[in-house]
């Protein structure tokens, strides 16, 4: 008999968690073990949800509750400001992780990796685990190994915080293990508000757009003389494109040891 994975589950009454902690319950290799909402907690997680065909789960107020009741797997959707001392937490108690939200930084990541490694457990981390958002990513790759000047634009709800997304933070880090994109005027000589060139992710200009309107789009922009190329992902109001993503992530993180970033990382592609 195969034993399933042990899932434990943080923001799971959250946009993506409330799609994801069913499907973890219904897949015949996985098991949710734990559930994670500070403003839920004590209450069961088929209350919370509104389904009855979930476990009978009570959702606990911390992370160190929810992984002490036993997980091979901690998969995290919550928020910038939680993702790192939660991440921190499972590792630290030799669990996998699985990092679905963003807002780390490349400095951060890396010391992830180090505390992974330390701890013989693997780290899959996506700015965006829907399969439209990892081809745009491969497809970018390719193209910057032909094209020398590129810039990104992100764009989301009025409301998300950070900036720029963890999808464009990811694509940045990707794209600089390509090459350093050209600059045809340096940023530090332009004329008038040099942050209007936007920020800068491993040398590559990215610019965040947050409006009503949006839920989250990226897209790269390439550019030669007379012609462009554009590579865009949209997603919408729906967690459905993520969910796929993240069961695969949540299969494979334990096949490595230390950090990787990209769900094409664990994909045949």
């Amino acid at each position: 008999m195969t034993t399933r994975i042990r899932v434990c589950l943080a923001g799971a009454t959250g946009w993506v968690g409330r799609g994801l902690a069913p499907a973890i319950a219904q897949a015949a290799d996985l098991e949710l073990s734990g559930a994670v909402c500070r403003s839920q907690a004590g209450r069961p997680l088929a209350e919370v949800l509104g389904d009855a065909s979930l476990p009978s789960l009570i959702v606990r107020g911390t992370v160190s509750e929810a992984l002490a009741d036993g997980a091979d797997v901690f998969v995290d959707y919550t928020s910038a400001s939680a993702v790192r001392a939660h991440v921190a937490e499972a590792i630290a108690r030799g669990v996998h992780v699985v990092v679905g939200s963003s807002g780390l930084s490349d400095e951060e990541y890396a010391g992830i990796d180090r505390a992974a490694r330390e701890r013989g457990v693997g780290v899959l981390a996506a700015g965006n685990f829907a399969l439209t958002a990892v081809l745009l990513q491969r497809f970018a790759e390719i193209a910057a190994r032909q094209i020398p000047q590129w810039e990104i634009i992100d764009y989301a709800g009025a409301k998300k915080p950070d900036a720029p997304s963890g999808t464009a933070r990811e694509l940045g880090a990707r794209l600089s293990r390509v090459r350093a994109p050209e600059i045809g005027v340096p940023v530090e000589k332009t004329l008038g508000a040099p942050e209007a060139r936007g920020a800068s992710l491993g040398g590559t200009r990215a610019h965040s757009v947050r409006l009503p309107g949006f839920v989250s789009s990226i897209e790269v922009l390439f550019g030669l003389s007379g012609e462009r190329l554009t590579i865009r992902h949209d997603s919408s109001s729906s967690p459905e494109p993520y969910i796929g993503g993240t069961l695969l992530a949540i299969r494979r993180v334990s096949s490595f040891t230390g950090l990787r970033r990209g769900l094409d990382s664990v994909m045949e592609l």
